[in-house]
């Protein structure tokens, strides 16, 4: 499983395992836990590029960027090239050492919009979108995509050599179509292929939610790293034991009771700081149940912390499942 680390211009990353950007679970809080468990680069929320829609909430907290951690990565999302480029020229002034260009979406409400991996379909805007980002920005900029538009569309390769063409430098690629949304299994054929067409980096991504899913992948597609998304959630650790097997030779050396604690503790602090009190919880409800996904004997527990309104309740009943004798990571995961 021996991999070298990828290069994305001028930043090697630490990690060929990489956190993929989710809406609505990889915030900074997530991403900061997933770094310091491994992870080589971390990317913030898909953004839209209507840059007049920065000035909500949610926008601003998804463009709260990770000064601290190179590199900083930010991915937007649209349909309309000179909008996606100011967009990338207003991320770059706010500190994003890389842009990526969202074209897997498949969420209705952004394909909707044309935009997404409802992209895919429109080649000749695929490669002026590409070309016109590049051109407006001094850093390196990437693309998430998918296979194809649906299974008897599958044109992945072609919307690859596009991406290198026009100065894309790395992608990532999610082995669905656009039709298949989250259904079925995800298929690895078209990412070989798409690795085998061009000379850029290409992480691979999809169901890759345990560790021997994770052999399989890079066995599957050859693929320069992988993109963890649904894996990481409740188990960031994931980063660290893939670490290990790539490095140690396959020995993994599990969470320890304490440490898992603590993460779990230092997850919830942070996200009722990031969020205040009142959406903090709530957003931490669903990391908790991720979370004891993962945890022995916590059915009790998990029916108790994602009904309580208060963050010290939620901290309280986490610090007493620990207190259990029973209490800790399972077996199982």
């Amino acid at each position: 499983m021996q991999r070298p680390a990828p290069q994305i211009g001028p930043y090697v990353l630490s990690s060929p395992f990489v956190l993929a950007p989710m809406a609505g679970v990889s915030d900074k809080p997530f991403r900061a836990l997933c770094r310091r468990f491994g992870a080589g680069m971390t990317t913030s929320e898909m953004t839209t590029a209507d840059t007049s829609l920065w000035q909500t909430t949610k926008s601003r907290r998804r463009l709260d960027l990770d000064l601290d951690a190179e590199p900083v990565a930010v991915q937007i999302a649209g349909s309309d090239p000179e909008q996606l480029a100011i967009a990338a020229r207003a991320c770059v002034a706010r500190g994003a050492q890389i842009i990526d260009i969202n074209m897997g979406c498949p969420a209705k409400r952004v394909c909707r919009s044309l935009a997404g991996s409802a992209l895919l379909k429109d080649t000749h805007l695929v490669e002026k979108i590409l070309c016109t980002v590049v051109a407006a920005v001094d850093v390196p900029v990437t693309l998430k995509m998918r296979t194809g538009w649906d299974p008897q569309h599958r044109n992945g390769a072609a919307i690859a050599r596009i991406a290198e063409d026009a100065g894309i430098m790395s992608l990532a690629v999610h082995g669905r179509t656009r039709a298949c949304r989250y259904r079925g299994d995800a298929e690895f054929e078209t990412i070989s292929r798409i690795k085998e067409s061009i000379d850029i980096p290409v992480f691979a991504n999809g169901d890759i939610t345990t560790l021997e899913k994770s052999h399989e992948v890079l066995r599957l597609t050859n693929a320069d790293g992988l993109m963890i998304g649904r894996g990481a959630q409740g188990r960031p650790w994931i980063f660290r034991e893939l670490k290990q097997i790539l490095h140690d030779g396959g020995k993994i050396v599990p969470v320890a009771k304490i440490e898992l604690r603590d993460t779990m503790l230092a997850h919830l602090n942070e996200l009722h700081r990031f969020y205040g009190d009142q959406t903090g919880v709530r957003v931490a409800r669903k990391h908790l149940t991720w979370y004891c996904d993962n945890l022995a004997s916590a059915d009790e527990f998990r029916y108790q912390v994602v009904r309580v309104d208060s963050a010290s309740e939620q901290i309280c009943l986490t610090r007493e499942y620990f207190d259990r004798p029973d209490g800790g990571i399972s077996m199982a995961a």
